[in-house]
């Protein structure tokens, strides 16, 4: 294995610390042009995806067919992020990033030759979405499984944080960069900028050394995704940061009745709904924003405990309100709750994981971050057909909230989990 190079321990950040810590940034160039590269290209990559949608619908004028773009990215993300991250563990990390960023910047750069030669085919837009999602599958994976051998172990919540910063300012200021981009020079636009982002990531990749996965001695082994899964079994402290967050999205999820209830309960319409979606990543970027002292924590487990149970909370009490401002109130504080718990189940899923078998479960990770809100929008629109929208949401958030107390005394291990001595 090519060897790289061992971060030096850096000073562990104070509890009094307010805002984002920047230390990784400081500590890693690596790191630095990782993050800078990622941040750029991300928010590329959500200006392409509201610009597929726009055209899309402007070629079909169908909400179904607008619809089938989500699907045809959900399914390969899925589908190939087990696979992604077997592969992670087998090959040079640095050099999947690497290529699996080019297969992004080639997808982008047909989007932006098919619109300059006119070339307007709904199918060729599916085709493309989901060799995007392909891509994505393969780099997510490699790229979070790099982060632990670039900085020492107390600067991951860190690094989590500013990573997780980068992921909610992008979903927030991509798709509004891409409509009004869209709007004033066309979807190639668009597309066009996508590709120039793409070598800020492309860069990146290019600079890191080798990250051949660590398999220790003796003859190396073709990673399997089923070993992952066996060693995943086998966790338990592991298997509690997925269960907690599946706790989350499953039962507490009321994106879908966003429609409903911006109607129902606040008499509003289209602008009432859009400013429903916003409000949990307005949230997200504030707890970012403010993760300073996310550092001095070391009860990991407990730390995710009380933010998903902060989250369901925060979700039934946005079932029980009826002024619109308030509500948006409750949603950004559950988006909050949401960015301290991912931070903390990242962290553990690098720290406590051995580095041959990163890849795989941060492939796990990614299909659950992907397939888990799908369930729990399947979950409450069901559960609102049955009931009514406001027993939905309160119920909701009440049962995330019950199941993962439940979790936490029946796994009184992971609330004592201590990030001085990470036990998978």
């Amino acid at each position: 294995m090519a060897p790289t190079t061992t971060p030096e321990k850096s000073e562990i950040p104070p509890r009094s610390r307010i805002f984002a810590d920047l230390t990784p940034l400081r500590l890693s160039p690596d790191y630095r042009r990782l993050w800078c590269g990622n941040t750029v290209s991300w928010m590329g990559q959500q200006m392409t995806a509201l610009a597929v949608s726009l055209q899309v619908y402007t070629l079909t004028h169908s909400t179904f067919a607008v619809g089938l773009v989500g699907l045809c990215s959900l399914v390969p993300l899925v589908v190939f992020g087990l696979y992604g991250g077997a592969i992670a563990d087998t090959v040079d990390r640095r050099k999947l990033g690497l290529y699996s960023a080019a297969g992004a910047t080639v997808m982008s750069l047909t989007l932006a030759t098919a619109a300059l030669a006119g070339y307007h085919r709904v199918w060729l837009l599916y085709t493309v979405v989901a060799f995007q999602a392909v891509c994505f599958a393969m780099n997510s994976p490699a790229r979070s499984s790099m982060i632990p051998r670039l900085l020492p172990a107390e600067q991951l919540p860190a690094a989590n944080a500013l990573n997780s910063l980068t992921s909610n300012l992008g979903l927030m200021g991509g798709p509004m960069l891409g409509g009004v981009i869209v709007g004033l020079w066309g979807f190639q636009a668009a597309y066009l900028i996508d590709v120039v982002a793409f070598s800020g990531s492309l860069y990146a990749m290019w600079r890191l050394p080798s990250m051949r996965p660590d398999q220790g001695e003796g003859p190396r082994r073709r990673a399997s995704v089923l070993d992952g899964l066996r060693f995943l079994a086998t966790r338990p402290n592991l298997r509690m940061t997925f269960f907690s967050d599946l706790a989350a999205m499953v039962l507490a999820q009321p994106r879908a009745l966003f429609p409903a209830v911006a109607v129902l309960w606040f008499g509003g319409d289209a602008k009432t709904v859009g400013l429903l979606v916003a409000a949990p990543a307005v949230g997200a970027v504030l707890g970012g924003l403010f993760s300073g002292w996310l550092g001095g924590v070391r009860r990991h487990g407990l730390a995710i405990l009380i933010a998903v149970a902060a989250w369901g909370a925060a979700i039934a009490c946005f079932g029980l309100s009826r002024n619109l401002w308030l509500g948006l109130f409750f949603l950004a504080v559950a988006g909050c709750a949401d960015t301290v718990s991912m931070v903390f189940r990242s962290t553990m899923l690098q720290a406590a994981t051995p580095d041959a078998m990163r890849g795989r479960l941060q492939g796990v990770f990614i299909v659950v971050v992907a397939g888990g809100p799908r369930l729990g929008d399947f979950l409450a629109g069901s559960a609102a057909d049955l009931t009514s929208p406001a027993t939905a949401v309160l119920g909701g958030g009440l049962a995330c909230v019950l199941v993962v107390t439940g979790l936490g005394l029946g796994r009184r291990a992971f609330a004592r989990y201590d990030a001085r001595d990470p036990q998978p």
